[in-house]
């Protein structure tokens, strides 16, 4: 039965993957449901703390994760051992990335302007899954012909350019688009060829001494800003929740 799945609703070896992306975003979902009712004080859930010690979600996150992990290596791509290792590591990875902001910054920031990291990353994470299991392999190579085979060069040489974009992606401040970058080539190109962010590690380096390219980075940032500053947050409130408001310095609370 998990063999006629596999080969016939998804490409042969991908059941476990798509079962695991399945899994990472349904336990993510649950989790910013139950965490929301916990922080308005409804319902039944309420946070762990045996011993007066917080026990944060990622703990049992980092559990599965390991337990999901090594059994997948174990099993195989095939099977029903297979499909519930990668159920169980979808879980532990949704509970972990879900707190990507506090294993960050060491520091509970769930509600706060850097916990908005969490809700990133897993958003980054499920696309980036969603891109494999479209066909998508990294770094721009797929499967490798008879031909291709025969000019490993030509097929090593395409890996080392587009890392080159992604590289200079990063340096130019544009995360997102390095890490999508990876899997589809043209993406990391178009990031290398723009402005860097005007705090990048590019723009720092060599906009320093060219105030034309730091006044248009500056104000293509502004633009940016003004015009998805605003939908962004809103959408990450929607799925994450709002983070607290910190009170402004120098006034009454």
């Amino acid at each position: 039965m998990g063999h006629w799945f596999d080969r016939n609703i998804v490409e042969p070896g991908k059941l476990p993957l798509l079962l695991a992306l399945a899994a990472f975003v349904l336990t993510f979902a649950v989790t910013r449901v139950i965490t929301r009712m916990i922080r308005a004080g409804k319902g039944p859930f309420r946070d762990i703390t045996p011993g007066g010690v917080h026990i944060h979600h990622v703990v049992p996150g980092v559990v599965l994760s390991v337990v999901g992990g090594f059994g997948a290596v174990a099993s195989g791509r095939h099977g029903v051992t297979a499909g519930i290792c990668a159920v169980v590591f979808g879980a532990g990875a949704g509970l972990v990335l879900d707190e990507f902001a506090l294993i960050v910054h060491l520091d509970d920031v769930y509600w706060t302007e850097e916990g908005r990291r969490s809700v990133e990353v897993v958003a980054l994470t499920a696309a980036l899954v969603l891109l494999v299991l479209a066909g998508f392999s990294p770094l721009g190579v797929n499967e490798v012909s008879s031909d291709e085979e025969q000019g490993r060069l030509g097929v090593l040489l395409t890996v080392a350019v587009n890392f080159c974009f992604v590289l200079t992606a990063l340096f130019k401040g544009k995360a997102r688009l390095a890490v999508i970058g990876t899997l589809v080539p043209f993406v990391a190109l178009f990031a290398a060829i723009r402005l860097a962010r005007p705090g990048s590690v590019w723009a720092k380096r060599f906009y320093r001494d060219r105030p034309r390219f730091r006044a248009r980075s500056l104000l293509r940032d502004y633009r940016h800003n003004v015009r998805w500053a605003g939908p962004e947050r809103r959408l990450q409130d929607l799925i994450g929740g709002a983070p607290d408001r910190v009170p402004l310095s120098g006034r009454a609370p």
